[in-house]
């Protein structure tokens, strides 16, 4: 019933690809490639500025002052088994940053979470073993969709924080960083309706504005960059971390020393941070489609 709501509201489609050189700044541009769904795709906004991928990039450029050349190989509608083709096209880019943003398809199919994060974890490590660094946006709350109808919505949400956790446990033994989105695409968007697209599945423009900046200040720390301080780390046990993390939106979960044979996660809940708006991006965009000399 969900799936051919959304599919009715055909003025809904992918913004444009947003590959390309943004922002400015001295020395090499990094690179930002964005994998997965729609999610990472912008789908729902018309403006390539208002895609994650765009935002994410210009704000990294204001951070490092240098410019960032994003790759976007995600595609709308891809469930984690579809990541290997995804990062076979990313990989020859040499990303010094992948984010990654999936799970919601793999929820509606009823793919088992098992399942899913194995396809995942393969992706996480082939991208870590090619040199970069990866950072992933967990399953977003499925039981706040309005198009789902009651009590359907309440499994949706017990199903999405479930692949959450799991991804959780995933990205982080693979070696990389997850970030829960889970609660961030969940009760704000539930009671705040303009933070859907037309078919009230995808985000809006404020909605994919609010998702970036939530996952920016862990790509920033992943590359280095300097961000205002956040909340002091806690040592958890990794499943553990995994369950609380998808219930607590901005929560970073990364790999921690084993302590007597037991495997720890550290947690840390970041600020987010403020993503620039589309009339920024549009000045950044004024030299974003060459590199710098």
């Amino acid at each position: 019933m969900a799936r051919r709501r959304v599919l009715s509201h055909t003025e809904v489609d992918d913004p444009p690809d947003g590959t390309g050189y943004w922002g400015t700044g001295a020395g090499e541009p990094l690179t930002l490639a964005m994998l997965g769904d729609s999610s990472a795709v912008g789908r729902g906004v018309d403006d390539v500025a208002e895609t994650p991928g765009v935002l994410l990039a210009v704000a990294l450029s204001d951070l490092a002052d240098r410019p960032v050349r994003l790759v976007q190989v995600a595609v709308s509608g891809s469930e984690s088994s579809e990541l290997a083709l995804q990062v076979s096209r990313a990989i020859p880019e040499r990303p010094d940053v992948a984010v990654v943003m999936i799970g919601a398809n793999d929820v509606t199919a009823r793919v088992s979470p098992q399942t899913a994060v194995r396809h995942l974890r393969k992706a996480v490590l082939d991208l870590r073993v090619s040199g970069s660094e990866v950072v992933v946006g967990t399953c977003p709350d499925l039981g706040t969709l309005r198009p789902v109808p009651q009590p359907l919505r309440r499994f949706g949400r017990y199903w999405s924080r479930e692949m959450a956790a799991a991804q959780t446990v995933a990205v982080v033994e693979a070696g990389a960083r997850s970030v829960s989105l889970g609660s961030i695409l969940g009760p704000e968007f539930a009671s705040r309706p303009h933070y859907f697209s037309a078919d009230q599945f995808h985000p809006s423009r404020v909605g994919y504005a609010r998702a970036a900046a939530v996952m920016l200040p862990s790509v920033a720390d992943a590359l280095g960059l300097l961000l205002p301080e956040d909340l002091p780390a806690r040592l958890r046990e990794v499943h553990r971390a995994a369950v609380q993390a998808a219930d607590r939106p901005g929560t970073e979960v990364t790999a921690a020393p084993d302590r007597r044979g037991r495997s720890f996660a550290s947690t840390q809940r970041r600020r987010p941070a403020r993503m620039p708006t589309p009339a920024e991006v549009s000045d950044a965009d004024q030299q974003s489609r060459e590199p710098a000399s």
